[in-house]
């Protein structure tokens, strides 16, 4: 970049809040590169889009020459991150955070650039601690303050149990700030509490602290709560291409904005304003817009071919233009005798239960093969390959096996 004011555009896409600005610019202006830090607890082992947030923000970093430091929280994962829980996170065994760490080092990489990276993990430093290190830590910080933080007061307030284990996380997780030497650390709006107390940890051990950068959590596919497995509401990094696409777009249209705000790296904040008016007057159907982020979407977890691909399935299967076979064939076993469309539906994944399945029959919104179906009793045999639809955005190509 050509200047220090463009590259703070461009760190401050999408942020939520840079604390402190004036600092981040003095650091920029040394010229040196900043050591940045995010730190990630394998408490599950697949990345989703939400995630990709903080690794877009880091690849940023990265483009503008400095040093990225992806931090796999694998002591701290054992003690359960406690950020905007109402409960007493279930602490994960050894084996589990290793194993999941390990599928992280391979997903991160398709947004990170692999030889600008270091990886770490936390527990290069906390596995030397012994008891008396880890009481002088806790020493650093006082009750009073633990229980100025949102979650834990709202907790305390409600008579809900905190493990002493809980107040132990925030000053972990700070002092890897101190282990690390960082300059700057990212974390979601969440985290808030966690990367200002890295500022107090490395200012108590003589550092100069940290700029906190903080991130919106990006909403799911619902539209309404933050993306996440558990509401299965997510888009995993690992999905297949057409999964991808055909999830972005069931993205709302006034969410898709955002998604491209925090998401793309080919559509600048300048191109989506000017987007965002030409479908704002009628001249560009959102659509497109959703398409051409789903595209890029694919082709960064995929490739382009796989990308291209995909939409031309999504585009065959939604608009009935293009060929159905780019669609992936999902077999689905049935009885001998087949099956009624209804238990089908929900057999095949587009409708959550039988009774869903008729009142999208009743709504006329089932199409096999295109063809409205309205009958709920039809029967499909044991080798029909087709495409099933449920309104316009839920579909799979599929092939009925006898079992």
């Amino acid at each position: 970049m050509s200047s220090i004011e463009e590259a703070l555009a461009l760190i401050g896409r999408g942020a939520d809040e840079i604390l402190k600005i004036e600092d981040l610019r003095a650091r920029l202006q040394s010229g040196k590169p900043l050591r940045v830090k995010a730190g990630f607890d394998p408490t599950a082992p697949d990345l989703h889009l939400g995630h990709t947030v903080l690794l877009n923000k880091l690849r940023q970093f990265q483009d503008l020459g400095h040093q990225v430091i992806f931090l796999i929280g694998d002591f701290t994962g054992m003690i359960g991150d406690p950020s905007g829980k109402s409960l007493t996170r279930k602490p994960l065994s050894r084996e589990d955070v290793l194993a999941n760490a390990r599928t992280y080092e391979e997903q991160v990489f398709k947004v990170l650039d692999r030889e600008k990276t270091e990886v770490r993990f936390n527990s290069e430093w906390f596995g030397k601690m012994g008891a008396a290190d880890m009481i002088r830590l806790a020493g650093q910080h006082t009750v009073a303050r633990m229980l100025e933080r949102d979650d834990f007061a709202k907790r305390y307030a409600a008579q809900q149990s905190i493990a002493i284990h809980e107040f132990l996380y925030p000053l972990v997780q700070g002092y890897d700030s101190v282990a690390l030497e960082a300059d700057v650390e990212l974390g979601g709006t969440d985290q808030k509490f966690n990367l200002l107390m890295g500022r107090g940890l490395q200012e108590h051990h003589g550092q100069k602290p940290q700029v906190v950068l903080t991130m919106p959590l990006l909403e799911g596919l619902d539209g309404v709560n933050k993306m996440s497995k558990s509401l299965d509401n997510y888009i995993g990094v690992s999905e297949p291409a057409i999964d991808i696409v055909t999830k972005t777009m069931k993205v709302d249209d006034s969410l898709m904005w955002r998604w491209i705000e925090l998401l793309s790296f080919d559509i600048s904040q300048a191109e989506a304003a000017a987007l965002r008016d030409q479908v704002a007057t009628g001249g560009l159907n959102p659509r497109e817009v959703k398409l051409r982020l789903a595209r890029e979407l694919a082709t960064r977890f995929h490739d382009a071919a796989a990308a291209e691909q995909a939409v031309i399935g999504w585009n065959a299967a939604v608009t009935g233009q293009g060929d159905i076979t780019q669609l992936p064939l999902q077999d689905v076993v049935v009885p001998a005798e087949g099956l009624r469309i209804v238990a089908l539906l929900t057999a095949a994944g587009l409708t959550p239960s039988n009774s869903e399945a008729n009142r999208k029959l009743k709504e006329r919104a089932v199409k096999v093969d295109g063809g409205v179906v309205e009958d709920a009793q039809q029967v499909l045999q044991p080798g029909f390959e087709g495409l099933l639809q449920v309104g316009k955005r839920t579909f799979a190509r599929v092939r009925l096996v006898a079992g």
